[in-house]
């Protein structure tokens, strides 16, 4: 049985307790407006793990702000594949049907973030490898008016 938020929600913190420190970034943020979220930020980045019950499924994600409004979403597998600090596609399970699959996901997923951060904290080449790893292009709204 997929696990519950709540239980998702534990997991995740405490697979991403260590790496957080480490890498300087804040939350988690947890939110279920649709499916259970954990965001964690830092330098200019955000990773989201999201938890999907139809699925039985673990994703984290990954995204960056070019601008005010412009911001590049990605899965973290190809973007670790693309950034050369992994071989091949694979390398991590998505599967959170019990709570032994959604702890080895987070371990993989989280191993992965540790190995990209280091390399997406330049604004420059964040954005370059983003790109050629295929990111999604958001745009949103400016959030105050042009003068």
């Amino acid at each position: 049985m997929v696990p519950s938020a709540k239980s998702f929600f534990e997991e995740v913190r405490t697979a991403y307790a260590e790496t957080a420190v480490d890498l300087g970034l804040s939350g988690p943020v947890e939110t279920t407006f649709v499916l259970p979220v954990s965001t964690y930020k830092g330098g200019g980045v955000e990773y989201e793990v999201a938890l999907d019950f139809r699925e039985g499924g673990v994703n984290c994600s990954v995204s960056f702000e070019v601008d005010s409004v412009t911001t590049l979403k990605m899965d973290i597998e190809p973007l670790a594949i693309a950034a050369g600090v992994v071989d091949r596609r694979g390398g991590i399970s998505y599967s959170a049907r019990n709570l032994k699959q959604l702890r080895k996901s987070l371990l993989g997923q989280t191993g992965y973030v540790e190995r990209v951060h280091p390399l997406l904290t330049n604004a420059a080449t964040a954005e370059d490898l983003m790109r050629r790893a295929g990111a999604r292009e958001w745009h949103g709204r400016r959030s105050t008016p042009e003068q």
